[in-house]
């Protein structure tokens, strides 16, 4: 049987230790210098060579050549299996036991926070007052869960995951020695899915080195179980230019190969993750929101149907933007005479003072008196007809702040709502003046939107906006019958939550 790789390649010195220069230069300082202590604490992330250090200066401060045969004198024990209190009293009781052959008894403790309580306590007592003859190397992965007071008496030392150019270097030298023919960007791809654990690269680059004579990037997706780039790229591609067609007929691919939306939802965050760092997004404020909601596919009770939900609620909006809310009909300001000398054009203003306005016609209404105040009025110009208020109750909401409502509305869903706020994102909305009118492309975000909770939450955001009472109705793209002007369906919603009218 031949031996693995990670064994085959571990290091044998200090200097033979990629990524963790900074712990292994100060070891090799101490060591020249003959200033050692008695007890040493290594952390750091699984697979960063904190064992190997250990060894490494067990040997080192013995003055003995590395090997992987176990040593009378370098005695390691695994805290995980060994925690109860029976076996760190063993130790203490050893440990006033001279070395055998050689100069210094080196206990190495690993995972040391996996002891109970009571075991740190005999430990305690053992590292305040060692022998001079003992030294004990504890590591751990979550240095977090040891007692103070066992920390405080050791020297401390924290290893940090290896630089990814380092590793794709050292990957490669190892697949040189070995004979292995493997593209680059299959290393890379190796070594990003370790995330600076060598023990994790060096498994996988070995498990690879069976999968075919010329490795590529395609045979370490198919290890790893990724989705092919290729539909990641098409998946971005329709999230951009707003195809959710697309977008649908990707992911059904997606799920028939038998891929994950969990692990979808994770490579397409890699990907938009590395498109804001190198400042290639197209918007970076979407990216980091899709970014946000990528992160709940996992956990989610429906992880296809949400995945499906958020990229298209990315697209959709691309479909809309471009589309101009529809505007009322066109108002006008009747004033007295003497307050008009000439015609002009009446803008919006949303500090005006009040006006009555009516509809323009042959025969216009009595007019009133409109009242101004003068400082919205100009000094050296003749008295101008006043502002109408966008936000008045009589008034009616102008052309142009009927995409102000709209955005207004949508800011203020989202600070509390987060869930409506996806769904009422999905809908082209048109305004006559009194009625909002909600067309959705999907049956699905127009029944989420009928449902009464949701209805009432909606109209009470916009009717506090406007100032005025607004009928809110809910309708498909292709359809001009509005779900909501059916009581039967309304009521059944009402209490049920959500319904539908079959033909």
């Amino acid at each position: 049987m031949g031996e693995v790789l990670y064994r085959k390649y571990r290091p044998t010195s200090l200097a033979g230790v990629i990524g963790q220069e900074h712990v292994t230069t100060t070891l090799a300082n101490a060591l020249k210098t003959d200033r050692m202590s008695h007890a040493y604490l290594l952390s750091g992330p699984r697979g960063t060579g904190k064992t190997s250090i250990a060894r490494i200066l067990a040997h080192e401060i013995n003055s003995l050549p590395y090997t992987n045969e176990p040593h009378l004198d370098i005695i390691e024990i695994d805290a995980a299996s060994n925690r109860r209190i029976d076996e760190i009293r063993d130790i203490r009781d050893r440990v006033h036991t001279a070395p055998a052959e050689a100069k210094y008894k080196v206990y190495i403790i690993d995972e040391v926070h996996m002891l109970t309580k009571e075991a740190f306590n005999a430990l305690l007592k053992t590292l305040e007052e060692p022998p001079e003859h003992v030294v004990f190397i504890l590591a751990t992965t979550e240095p977090h869960k040891l007692p103070g007071t066992i920390v405080s008496r050791t020297q401390r030392y924290t290893l940090r995951p290896v630089a990814l150019d380092k590793v794709v270097a050292h990957l490669g030298d190892i697949a040189k020695a070995e004979k292995l023919k493997i593209d680059d960007d299959a290393l890379e791809l190796i070594a990003a899915h370790g995330e600076g654990c060598f023990r994790d690269s060096i498994s996988l680059l070995d498990q690879a080195s069976s999968a075919a004579d010329h490795i590529t990037r395609v045979d370490i997706e198919q290890l790893l179980g990724l989705a092919p780039g290729e539909y990641l790229t098409r998946l971005a591609g329709a999230m951009a230019s707003g195809d959710s067609a697309t977008i649908v007929t990707t992911l059904t691919e997606l799920y028939a190969l038998g891929f994950e939306p969990g692990v979808i939802a994770r490579q397409l965050g890699d990907r938009i993750r590395q498109e804001v760092l190198d400042g290639t997004a197209a918007d970076p404020q979407n990216a980091l929101q899709l970014l946000q909601r990528l992160l709940d596919i996992s956990a989610a009770r429906s992880p296809k149907q949400l995945l499906e939900l958020v990229l298209l609620q990315i697209a959709l909006p691309s479909q809309t933007a471009s589309k101009p809310v529809a505007a009322p009909q066109t108002q006008s300001v009747v004033s007295t005479p003497a307050q008009q000398p000439s015609p002009q054009t009446v803008h919006t203003h949303a500090k005006a003072p009040q006006t009555k306005t009516v509809p323009t016609s042959e025969e216009p209404a009595d007019p009133l008196p409109d009242v101004a105040s003068e400082k919205d009025i100009p000094k050296d110009s003749p008295k101008q007809p006043a502002e109408t208020d966008a936000a008045t109750t009589n008034g009616p909401i102008q052309a142009e702040d009927v995409t102000e409502l709209w955005n207004q509305t949508l800011e203020a869903i989202k600070k509390q709502h987060n869930t409506l706020y996806g769904i009422a994102r999905m809908a082209q909305p048109t305004f006559d003046g009194v009625r909002l009118t909600l067309a959705f492309k999907f049956a699905f975000h127009q029944k989420r939107m009928n449902e009464a909770k949701n209805r009432q939450i909606f109209t009470d955001t916009v009717e506090r906006l406007s100032s005025k009472p607004i009928e809110i109705i809910c309708v498909l793209a292709d359809s001009s019958e509005a779900i909501a002007d059916k009581p039967d369906v309304t009521t059944i919603s009402n209490i049920f939550g959500s319904a539908e009218l079959l033909p």
